[in-house]
């Protein structure tokens, strides 16, 4: 019964393959053959040993977002290096070069998160950029040649008509895994990830553990990118992007905890196939494929809803406050049944305490009032000028030129939108993985309705900021009704969003920006684009609405501590569902400038905006962690970025420079401006 209950999430995950495989065979048009079996072996493979990789570091209690990323660099680095005249080049070499660039990148993410203890979120964004832009330097477009030798050993048979050769390596890895487990390094990995601060405690090297974990995982990741090669027999800089819905998915769905410190790799490989079985069966009935990421993040959700079903979740806790709150009802002692009077005194004057009246304190200096948001916003605007002196050095004459102004005030006007909607949810702990789509759906609904009309902009413009504050509540209550991951709601999100998009538009977005939008973004009021008009209305509102608002104030408060906002009189879930509500309605804003900027509308629009979103905040002085920032500090970030935007445009660099530039850009302001511990 042990045994049982230690394995319940594999054996589960087991089932559920065995039950999805029956019905595979029952719809399909004849019985299933080897080739059958031996295809869909393969074609599971390379998800597979990923969501492997990504296991171990979720045992340790972190996130891996740079794996996709990690697997197309594999694959450009064999296709790219590889000799077309060596038809049989060796197996063996080339594939511990793929797992040792897969592991020099886990060793990369390993050293920030475990040695130099950032949040492996923001560690693995910033290095997913990074590799994606090396990626583009090795192999800049599909292409290059990989050795049929790849191809012959890992998608044939190890057993002629018996036994395919990609079982045989996801059996060796699970061997390997079964070893593991049972070493030192194995019972830390466990220890680490249920309680590190105990685990220390008992003379585990916590570093050293998460360092590891990060490099054996990088090693799964780049055998993943050697099997990919060999499937595809050639190289694709993006092949590996849509893997990472996937991984999480299949991780989930084998029995990992988000959070660490249980499951195993085992479950995970048959959560991938059972993800993989899902999908075919989609195709099977002659669904769309468009449905692929609708099925992934749903199935990724219902996987983390059926886990947040234990003893001391926080849904049952729910569920008992809401208990709670109908029994004080039913008996009149809730607190919104007490006279109002009551209701609304605070607490230390209902002890009978007088409290201390404001005008007995005087006011502070301005400069020691906000020393600590100087302090972090500075850096900002410090760099901008430093940015803009060296556009001028290296363009020549800009900064006298009202052109670049504008163009400057105008391209920073994306991004300072983005900076209140993100920004908020940073500021309050989270992080908003789904912008990316929100921005895409959103131009592309809004381009699809308006079709060209200024009178359709009427109701068009509340519909899609409507279909935004619908997404927002979910996310918003998926974190805090259901108590889920932030980075699981939100990237499940994003993969919905994304199939969404692609069904309405059906793949090819149609419609067109109204004249009246087209003049907001590049028409003209004297010297000046009309929507900066619209950019300083914003930056008055974002001001005030995270600085000298209620909940503005309570959304620090719950980034601060949320049980103490919440033991203060705070309620927590409406500010955080809020956070999410105007995070998606900034991006939606975007995603009908962005239609209006351009005059179209277009699938992945809003793809090269999330890692910017993210730094502007972190590069404004905000802490990753939430509790600390101020808007006009991410402002100032949002100018930074967009003034390095323009100068790495007007250089002779490759593009992929860019995102290799953005992602150190914010590790080195992560690093710069953590909290110091004592």
């Amino acid at each position: 019964m042990r045994w049982l209950a230690r394995n319940r999430g594999p054996l589960v995950a087991l089932l559920v393959f065995a039950a999805l495989f029956a019905l595979v065979d029952w719809i399909s048009p004849g019985p299933m053959t080897y080739f059958d079996i031996s295809f869909q072996a393969s074609g599971g493979t390379p998800l597979a040993l990923a969501a492997m990789g990504q296991t171990l570091v979720v045992l340790s209690g972190g996130f891996d977002l740079s794996a996709g990323a990690v697997i197309s660099l594999v694959n450009a680095v064999l296709a790219a290096n590889m000799d077309p005249a060596d038809m049989e080049a060796s197996v063996i070499v080339w594939t511990l070069a793929g797992i040792g660039t897969g592991m020099l990148v886990g060793a990369f993410n390993g050293v920030f998160v475990a040695f130099l203890r950032l949040q492996p979120i923001v560690v693995t964004l910033s290095s997913m950029f990074i590799v994606q832009g090396v990626t583009l330097l090795v192999l800049p477009q599909p292409g290059g040649f990989i050795s049929p030798s790849l191809g012959n050993l890992y998608m044939g048979d190890a057993v002629p008509e018996l036994l395919p050769a990609s079982l045989v390596l996801l059996g060796c890895a699970a061997l390997f895994w079964l070893w593991l487990r049972r070493t030192g390094f194995g019972v830390a990995l466990y220890a680490v990830g249920s309680d590190p601060a105990a685990a220390a405690a008992t003379g585990v090297r916590v570093p050293l553990v998460r360092f590891g974990a990060y490099v054996l995982a990088g090693g799964f990741y780049g055998l993943s990118g050697v099997f990919v090669s060999a499937q595809t027999g050639s190289g694709d800089p993006l092949v590996g992007n849509s893997l990472l819905l996937s991984m999480f998915a299949a991780v989930v769905i084998g029995g990992t905890r988000l959070g660490g410190g249980k499951g195993g790799l085992t479950g995970t490989i048959f959560g991938a196939f059972v993800l993989m079985i899902v999908v075919n069966i989609l195709l099977a009935l002659n669904v769309s494929a468009y449905y692929a990421t609708i099925a992934e993040g749903g199935v990724l959700l219902a996987a983390v809803l059926v886990g947040s079903f234990g003893r001391g979740s926080v849904l049952n806790a729910q569920l008992a406050r809401l208990r709670g709150v109908l029994a004080a009802r039913r008996s009149g002692t809730h607190v919104t049944q007490r006279p109002s009077a009551d209701r609304h005194l605070p607490f230390v004057a209902q002890q009978g305490r007088e409290r201390p009246t404001t005008d007995r304190i005087a006011p502070p200096a301005f400069l020691r009032a906000n020393a600590t948001t100087l302090r972090f916003a500075l850096p900002a605007y410090l760099c901008l000028v430093l940015v803009l002196l060296a556009t001028q050095f290296i363009l020549g004459n800009t900064l006298t030129s009202w052109s670049f102004w504008n163009s400057l005030l105008v391209l920073s006007t994306f991004l300072v939108i983005l900076a209140l909607g993100q920004g908020s949810v940073i500021l309050t702990g989270g992080l908003d993985l789904s912008v990316p789509w929100m921005i895409g759906l959103s131009g592309i609904l809004l381009a699809g309705t308006v079709q060209g009309s200024d009178a359709a902009m009427f109701y068009a413009v509340p519909f899609v900021f409507g279909i935004a504050a619908l997404i927002g509540l979910l996310n918003g209550l998926g974190v805090v009704a259901l108590g889920l991951s932030p980075i699981v709601v939100t990237l499940a999100a994003n993969g919905i969003l994304q199939g969404i998009a692609l069904i309405y538009s059906g793949g090819t977005p149609s419609g067109f920006a109204s004249p009246a939008l087209r003049w907001l973004m590049t028409g003209h009021i004297g010297p000046i684009t009309p929507v900066l008009i619209l950019l300083a209305v914003f930056l008055v509102a974002g001001t005030l609405i995270l600085g000298r608002t209620t909940f503005g104030r309570r959304v620090y408060a719950v980034g601060n501590s949320l049980e103490a906002a919440r033991l203060s009189g705070v309620r927590t879930g409406r500010i955080v569902v809020g956070v999410y509500v105007l995070s998606a309605l900034c991006a939606a804003l975007v995603g009908m400038l962005l239609t209006g900027f351009s005059g179209q509308a277009s699938l992945g629009m809003g793809d090269d905006y999330l890692l910017p979103s993210i730094a502007i905040v972190v590069v404004g002085g905000a802490l990753i962690t939430g509790g600390r920032g101020h808007f006009l500090g991410m402002v100032g970030g949002a100018l930074l970025l967009t003034a390095l935007q323009t100068l790495l445009a007007g250089t002779t660099l490759p593009y992929a420079f860019r995102a290799i530039f953005f992602g150190c850009v914010v590790l080195a302001a992560v690093i710069a401006l953590k909290e110091k511990r004592t």
